[in-house]
Order: structure tokens, then sequence, then C-alpha cells
């Protein structure tokens, strides 16, 4: 076996003992950084999702059809994102979330137990955890280009403004309230 064929065994054998790492050119400090900073953004948009859903399902009162509407769209874009979060995370090299321990271990927005909220109140929680995930994401775009991840980046920057547009609808229907 000549030099180059047992490099080449050599390299095909280190692949096979990490199969998840994902080639990448980005540094094992980027793959790092921005798979933790990912990873968090991924279970808080889980936990926004679930939230967004969980006020969907308990939505009541004279505007209930079209907040129940709202929320359902607003579910569905959020829950777009978690694929194309977790993918992201993979394709750089990164593992990502396993579980819904996992999601609570990360994640940053709280959870909303009650066994009843005040349907404008449902709508100014979410408004303002909306708010919440899109001052995080844009801290992760900035770490992305600290990293030069021009991809990751423009992903955010596509969910940012998803994000900004339901705060504004959320904004809209709870004006009418004072909140």
């Amino acid at each position: 076996m000549s030099k180059n064929d047992a490099k080449r065994e050599q390299q095909l054998q280190k692949r096979r003992n990490a199969p998840l790492a994902t080639p990448t050119d980005l540094s094992s400090k980027a793959t790092r950084d921005l798979s933790g900073a990912l990873n968090v953004l991924l279970a808080d948009v889980f936990a926004l999702y679930l939230k967004t859903k969980n006020f969907h399902w308990h939505m009541s009162g004279p505007h209930f059809r079209d907040y129940h509407l709202l929320l359902d769209d607003q579910a569905s874009q959020i829950f777009a994102m978690t694929d194309d979060i977790a993918e992201r995370v993979r394709k750089i090299g990164g593992r990502t979330l396993t579980s819904i321990g996992s999601i609570a271990k990360h994640q940053h927005l709280s959870d909303n137990d009650a066994e009843y909220v005040q349907p404008e109140d449902m709508l100014a929680e979410l408004r303002e955890d909306n708010k919440t995930l899109t001052s995080y994401m844009r801290k992760v775009h900035d770490l992305c280009d600290d990293h030069k991840d021009v991809a990751t980046a423009s992903l955010i920057e596509n969910w940012i403004d998803e994000s900004e547009r339901r705060m504004w609808f959320l904004f809209e229907v709870t004006r009418a309230h004072g909140a």
C-alpha cells in the first residue's frame, strides 16, 4: 500500500468514526459558537410555537375567530422555522436538540401554563415573546458576522422580518385594549 493510499484509508477511517462531523470550512470555534446559539434559538422557536398553539386552542371571547385564525397562521410560520434552524446546525457540523427536555434546558422564553389567560393578555404576551426572539436573532446574526457565516445570517434576516411582522400584527390587534 502506498503512502497516499494509507493516508486516504486513515482519513476514511477517521470520517467513519465521526459520522456526524459534517464537513465545513467554518472553524471548530465557529461551529461550536454558532451551533450553541442556533440551538437556543431553536428551543425558543419551539417554545414560542407551543405557546402560540396553546393560546390558539384556548382563545375565547368576542374576537375568537379573528384571533384564533391569526394565532394559527403565526404558529404555522413559527413551526416552519424549526427544520431550517436544525438543518443549519447540522450543515455547519453541529449537533442539534434531541428532546423536549433539551428544548426546556436551552430555551429563554417563558412557558405559560395558566389555566386561563385573557385574550388580550395572550396577544400581548406573544407580542413580547416575538420581540424577545427578534432581539436574540439580532445577536445571533452578529455572531454569524463575526464568523463570516453569511448563509445563516441570510436565514436569520428573513426570520427577523417574519418576527417583526408578527409583532406588528399583535401590536395592532392589542392597541384598542391599551396594551
